[in-house]
């Protein structure tokens, strides 16, 4: 077991623990913007369609009941304005950090295979790779990358942590150039419903892929739209080449979300205006949190979209993280997501609207 933990890095979060302690300790508690969790509730036909399911003694599917792929084959063609999506387009998964992990195991990667991600990105791309054994680059610009032996590609628009928004275009050009070398395009769109001032474009567009998912495949999760991290909801939808081996790898390992759950996706995904709602929250947090943040002498860059807002006072990342900390507001450093980050903190808008009074107010 030593042989797989010490192929990881530390675990980021761990490296938090004295200065959560120091914002701990402000006369008026803690407020919490460094991991971007959910904490308003689960909306209440959600929760009803989970207790309406809550009596399933049987072992669920790994594909789903019909009824669940029916829901997230809609979605994908009403939302992302996808075209002819069927049942082996999509593919129900554990939560997207699951998928994240072990995709390139499950995708039979290994030594001498490449696997690429953002310079500034969510730490698990690199981490599965590294589970895989196989070789992992950040970039600027995929299409600069050697596409020799590189296998899988990780698009992330919004991104975490710093809300960059990549335009159709972009999305166009890439997906252009890793079909020319065959290269398999995933696609993390979980913050799509959360553009601020940008209107984020999933690679299931067709003007992105020109009416083919052939080679792509795009990830999608409930846990911010609908407050469903505690449920691990997400699902794939692409290219059914890749979507159906993946199915039968799963099937193998047991990788069932549970029944409940599935019926609680059908009733998230067919409901819109519980997803308006959250966004107004969380648009009204963002707007008092950076309008601080600027105050307090704070840059914003990027952030047109996802749950964060990227920002820096010019110095170290652990020295922002410190600074704020003795405000009793905890966020998370830039470092976290490459050493490009390093003089960055990335802040969660993922706070009650009285915590973040509270961190406008030490602001």
């Amino acid at each position: 077991m030593s042989a797989v933990s010490d192929r990881l890095p530390t675990f980021p979060w761990d490296k938090l623990e004295p200065y959560k302690k120091t914002a701990a300790a402000h006369p008026d508690g803690i407020v919490d913007l460094s991991v971007g969790t959910p904490v308003d509730p689960v909306p209440e036909l959600v929760q009803k369609a989970l207790i309406d399911a809550a009596d399933s003694p049987g072992y669920p599917t790994v594909w789903g009941t019909p009824a669940l792929r029916d829901a997230i084959a809609g979605w994908v063609e009403r939302r992302l304005g996808a075209r002819e999506v069927t049942h082996k387009h999509v593919l129900p998964v554990v939560g997207s950090k699951e998928l994240v992990a072990w995709l390139p195991t499950q995708l039979g990667l290994g030594p001498g295979d490449g696997v690429a991600y953002p310079r500034l990105a969510y730490p698990t791309y690199e981490v599965g790779a590294r589970l895989a054994r196989a070789e992992y680059e950040a970039y600027d610009d995929p299409t600069e990358l050697d596409p020799e032996g590189l296998k899988l590609l990780w698009l992330n628009s919004p991104s975490n942590p710093t809300g960059e928004v990549l335009p159709k275009q972009e999305l166009t050009r890439i997906v252009a150039w890793a079909r020319e070398h065959g290269v398999l395009v995933f696609s993390d769109e979980c913050y799509l419903e959360l553009g601020w001032e940008a209107d984020p474009v999933s690679v299931l567009h067709p003007d992105v892929n020109g009416g083919s998912y052939e080679g792509i495949v795009a990830v999608h999760s409930l846990s911010k739209r609908s407050n469903l991290a505690g449920y691990r909801a997400a699902f794939l939808a692409g290219d059914p080449a890749v979507l159906g081996p993946l199915l039968e790898i799963r099937k193998h390992g047991g990788m069932m979300t549970p029944a409940p759950t599935q019926a609680a996706v059908v009733a998230a995904l067919s409901d819109d205006d519980h997803v308006r709602e959250q966004r107004e929250r969380y648009a009204a947090r963002r707007t008092a949190l950076r309008a601080a943040l600027e105050r307090h002498g704070f840059r914003i860059e990027h952030s047109e979209a996802s749950l964060y807002l990227w920002a820096t006072r010019g110095e170290s990342c652990w020295d922002t993280v410190a600074h704020l900390a003795g405000l009793g507001i905890l966020v998370a450093p830039g470092d976290f997501y490459g050493p490009a980050g390093d003089r960055f903190v990335r802040v969660a808008l993922t706070a009650t609207d009285e915590r973040v009074r509270a961190a406008v107010e030490r602001l």
